[in-house]
């Protein structure tokens, strides 16, 4: 189920101790084909994405992901190869990003736009990166941090790409399998 419920809680960042995992679903169906979620920490995290539909970038939360539980932030197949996640942790602070800049806002909102978001009465947030490979579903595993420096990925440039196959890069930290 999905929910937006308001936010006005920021966390402070911890990302470098956070791992984010990603996993392709095989999918038989295509009504089963989604973007999902799944928050496998002790903790209640807020997500927001962001995505680029035709030839606009988008961004858009909040989702309320309760504790070791999953929602689907987009229903359908995938059109873009590319997806940007920021969430926040609720009740422990911190956050997993990255450095891929794009517009947020306290509150449920859908922006069009990435550029100005500060002139425009937004706030700038650092999303990481998923690349789905051209997949038609796609799940994120939020997990709790880790000890295993291995698994970091390197860090890239510091805006979404302006066309499909350019990558933005990870947050050192973050992990994409």
């Amino acid at each position: 189920m999905l929910i937006r419920d308001r936010i006005s809680l920021r966390a402070p960042g911890w990302f470098g101790r956070c791992c984010v995992a990603a996993a392709a679903l095989s999918v038989a169906s295509p009504a089963l084909a989604d973007f999902r979620l799944c928050n496998k920490t002790d903790s209640r995290v807020g997500v927001s994405i962001g995505y680029k539909d035709h030839e606009t970038w988008s961004t858009e939360g909040w989702w309320n992901v309760a504790s070791n539980s999953c929602e689907t932030l987009l229903r359908g197949p995938l059109s873009a190869r590319f997806y940007y996640v920021y969430a926040i942790d609720y009740d422990r602070g911190g956050e997993w990003n990255g450095k891929a800049y794009m517009c947020t806002r306290d509150k449920e909102f859908t922006i069009k736009g990435i550029e100005d978001c500060l002139a425009r009465g937004y706030e700038r947030s650092g999303f990481f990166e998923i690349d789905t490979g051209e997949q038609k579903s796609w799940t994120v595993q939020l997990t709790e941090p880790t000890a295993n420096p291995a698994a970091a990925a390197p860090s890239g440039a510091t805006t979404p790409p302006a066309t499909a196959g350019a990558r933005a890069g990870l947050e050192s930290g973050t992990a994409v399998r």
